[in-house]
């Protein structure tokens, strides 16, 4: 049995999605694949059910309880707590993907909390970079040089498609292993209808069924009626973010390829508007407050996006079998 421990040095960085990618691949193969990610907390703390946890145990079809999967251990405890429970979810399994935090306790260096724990499960590990103009072959083999021969490798994060070629030839034929360098894509860092309805504490006024569909990208409202369905129709799969008191635009951005509408205001739509998108199976979001503050919500929401949507998983799927070294993961825990 194989441990493969995925970990960043920052939240938000990807890790999720690459442990997702890399349990659907494994077990696309015919491997048995656990998922396993501890909390580290304090031992009075309570901890909430993980998303993550939750989303991949769906997504894997694990039979394991959430709490297995995700176990609460002290801090202090570490090293005596995290191996019982990881061989609790690591029984008859080939391979257990360990999704890692990105630190384990204050004053700890990241990358030797993270060390600690892939030393305890004796784990290989692949760390989850997100793209930087600074990224350069010496400097990435010198931040991750304290895992040792416990690194597989590196995978470069939401790397911009233009950037992909000057990329790889710039990390090519360095120390440290890059196993991938996935793409920047609009459906990977989408919300949903339901959560953009959350971040801006709104009300979903009508089909609340398509709170999963996915947002790729934000518009506001035109500056005149008679520019509205040409403006509007600029982007597809959008929400459309616009004054609760403009009618006009709302039904002119319901002509067009929309998500969902998202009204500042917090005064409810007209009756014509409501019926349009009733008609067209567009949900209307209803915001209390202003269009400034609603829109600055969401683009700090779109920053940093969570892979816990199984719309999302067709599209991950697709880059990662482009995009990473599979057989690489598959040498380097002599799984072949």
């Amino acid at each position: 049995m194989a441990a493969l421990y995925v970990t960043s040095l920052q939240a938000g960085a990807g890790k999720t999605a690459v442990c997702v990618g890399l349990g659907r691949h494994l077990a696309g193969d015919g491997r048995k694949v656990g998922y396993f990610k501890p909390m580290v907390a304090d031992i009075k703390e309570e901890a909430a059910v993980d998303s993550d946890a939750d989303f991949i145990k769906k997504v894997l079809r694990l039979k394991d309880d959430v709490a297995g999967l995700s176990p609460v251990i002290a801090k202090d405890k570490l090293a005596a707590e995290i191996k019982p429970a990881y061989d609790k979810v690591a029984k008859d399994r080939d391979v257990v993907i360990v999704e890692g935090v990105w630190r384990i306790r204050p004053g700890a260096k990241p990358v030797e909390a993270a060390a600690e724990v892939a030393g305890a499960l004796g784990a290989r590990v692949i760390v989850v970079e997100p793209y930087s103009e600074e990224l350069a072959a010496d400097s990435l083999a010198a931040k991750y040089r304290g895992f040792g021969e416990s690194l597989l490798g590196v995978v470069v994060n939401r790397v911009p498609v233009r950037r992909l070629d000057m990329l790889s030839e710039r990390l090519s034929g360095g120390e440290a292993v890059v196993l991938g360098m996935l793409p920047e894509d609009r459906v990977l860092f989408g919300l949903t209808v339901g959560e953009i309805a959350e971040r801006v504490e709104g009300e979903i006024l009508n089909d609340a069924a398509k709170s999963d569909e996915v947002v790729e990208n934000l518009m506001l409202g035109a500056m005149v009626v008679d520019e509205g369905p040409l403006y509007f129709g600029r982007m597809a799969n959008k929400a459309a973010v616009l004054r609760s008191n403009r009618p006009d635009m709302q039904l002119a951005a319901l002509e067009t390829s929309t998500k969902c509408l998202v009204l500042s205001g917090g005064v409810a739509p007209t009756h014509p508007v409501i019926t349009s998108a009733r008609e067209k199976g567009i949900p209307i979001i209803l915001a209390k407050g202003d269009t400034g503050s609603v829109v600055d919500t969401i683009e700090i929401a779109l920053g940093k996006p969570r892979f816990n949507q199984p719309k999302k998983l067709p599209r991950l799927l697709e880059i990662m079998e482009k995009h990473f070294d599979f057989q690489a993961v598959e040498q380097g825990l002599a799984l072949e």
